[in-house]
């Protein structure tokens, strides 16, 4: 059961029915997937039958709340991405776009080539192949009200701090942490805004939320579940076909 705090009012589905935003998704769909260990990169591998990256797409694809897709791929890759984006209709991804050399990099380079009109960007590693439509619906509608939301995942572990030996130094309120995910969702005068003074400060970030926090906006944070997780090892290919199974039998009974 989700905690108050998690459930979306009712008001705000009712603002975005009569006046919603137009918002565009950015897919990080560029990164190289070293620690899986094949020559394949982890986009382009097949999960139950589709690639990853097209799981992915699909989700956003089938999103009410999502009015374009922006597709930031290797350029090696582009080719096989456009003609996948046919095969399994995905007909809001309006372009692709060549990644940075870091994720920021990256991300900025897809936000760059939204429409105009938009106004909130959902940035999503394409690795997070497990999200669906419902949970981008929800982290964008608290986007809405607060001007930036992030998808999280709690903490069920211990949360230990270690020094520079690796000896245990203290134990962390677990009830304080969450781990960050994708989407991150921001009104795009917002993002822009950050991206400028990080540029100015030489600031790196490793997550869009960071760029919110350099300009002192809170980000309202949604648990998305731990199936939301990123394919990064070759195990976690298995486990997600794991969850689609799964997935398909309750949608049957």
């Amino acid at each position: 059961m989700k905690k108050p705090s998690q459930l979306l009012p009712a008001y705000l589905r009712l603002k975005a029915a009569f006046h919603r935003p137009k918002t565009a998704a950015v897919i990080l769909a560029g990164g190289q997937g070293t620690r899986m260990g094949t020559d394949t990169t982890k986009q382009l591998l097949m999960l139950d039958g589709k690639p990853v990256l097209v799981h992915t797409l699909l989700a956003f694809e089938k999103c009410k709340m999502i009015d374009e897709i922006v597709t930031v791929v290797r350029p090696s890759e582009k080719e096989i991405i456009a003609l996948w984006c046919k095969e399994y209709g995905i007909q809001k991804c309006r372009t692709l776009v060549t990644g940075g050399d870091t994720r920021q990099m990256s991300a900025e380079n897809g936000v760059a080539t939204v429409s105009s009109g938009i106004s909130y960007v959902a940035i999503h590693d394409a690795a997070r192949c497990l999200i669906t439509p419902e949970q981008i619906t929800r982290v964008v509608l608290w986007a809405y009200a607060y001007h930036a939301a992030s998808a999280v995942t709690t903490v069920v572990d211990t949360v230990k701090t270690v020094n520079a030996r690796d000896f245990i130094t203290e134990t962390i309120d677990r009830k304080k942490i969450r781990l960050a995910a994708t989407p991150q969702v921001f009104h795009l005068p917002y993002y822009q805004a950050a991206v400028k003074l990080a540029e100015e400060k030489g600031v790196s970030v490793t997550d869009d939320n960071a760029l919110m926090e350099l300009i002192g906006q809170r980000v309202k944070a949604v648990d998305t579940g731990y199936e939301n997780f990123k394919i990064t090892h070759p195990e976690d290919i298995l486990r997600a076909e794991t969850i689609l199974r799964k997935r398909r039998e309750d949608a049957h009974e």
